[in-house]
């Protein structure tokens, strides 16, 4: 265990972070950590993904922190890293989906398909092949959370951000499904188990001020706040959050 760690329910867990290497990932890594779990991350990009994960282990000295390189797009990979997970710590208590991605266009009429082509990969594909590969693992645990990062803009698209809305409200459903397949294998005792969606309008980090230091960011949430609020999924039972959308931005 972890001499950083405070005794509550992330304390020893096992928690897997998809797309690490972000501002929100770092943010997260660090907090996991703080709060005594085994941090697994993982992200397309090798370096940014080390830099990630040392910034977490140089916070916390006692912190295991670890990152492997994955292709999420690939269902065998994304497999083949929960199963590795396991193996290497026992459990997996954990998933944590942070894989982004925005493209908009002026109006409706403007919309570039070729930008739902990637979204779709981007914020659909990786959910489902996450959701998948993680499923049986979190299953198996008495602390299962996947936790979706979703936009308000899913629940009130707009004309410029018709792909980028459609894809969150498809992996809003996605992650509904799973979570209904958790409460399923509950029984009568409730879910072990949760999948959960915390709803933003947007994030924001320290460089984002920096670079606009007269922007009022409003309704956005800092990336700070949003790895609390993750962290603090594993705070409530799991009957209370799976199949939630818990909103972090007022509802359009």
């Amino acid at each position: 265990m972890n001499a950083n760690g405070n005794g509550g329910p992330l304390e020893g867990a096992v928690v897997a972070v998809a797309g690490a290497a972000g501002p929100a990932g770092r943010a997260t890594l660090l907090r996991l950590a703080e709060a005594g779990a085994t941090v697994v991350g993982s992200d397309a990009d090798p370096v940014r993904l080390a830099e990630a994960v040392d910034a977490a282990r140089y916070a916390h000295g006692g912190a295991t922190v670890t990152g492997d390189t994955v292709d999420l797009l690939d269902l065998g990979a994304a497999r083949e890293w929960a199963a590795k997970t396991e193996k290497e710590f026992g459990r997996i208590d954990g998933l944590v989906h942070l894989v982004g991605g925005w493209r908009g266009s002026a109006g409706f009429a403007d919309t570039d398909l070729a930008d739902w082509n990637l979204l779709e990969k981007l914020l659909i594909r990786t959910v489902q092949h996450t959701s998948l590969a993680f499923h049986d693992a979190l299953l198996r645990s008495d602390r299962g959370r996947y936790v979706l990062v979703s936009a308000a803009g899913a629940s009130k698209p707009t004309a410029g951000n018709a792909a980028y809305a459609a894809s969150k409200a498809a992996a809003e459903a996605w992650t509904l499904a799973l979570g209904d397949s958790f409460r399923k294998a509950g029984g009568e005792d409730g879910p072990k188990a949760a999948a959960a969606i915390l709803v933003i309008k947007a994030l924001v980090h320290d460089a984002m001020r920096a670079e606009r230091p007269n922007a009022k960011f409003a309704g956005f949430t800092d990336v700070k706040e949003l790895a609390e609020a993750i962290a603090g999924v594993w705070d409530r039972p799991a009957g209370e959050v799976n199949g939630q959308r818990l909103w972090l931005t007022p509802k359009p």
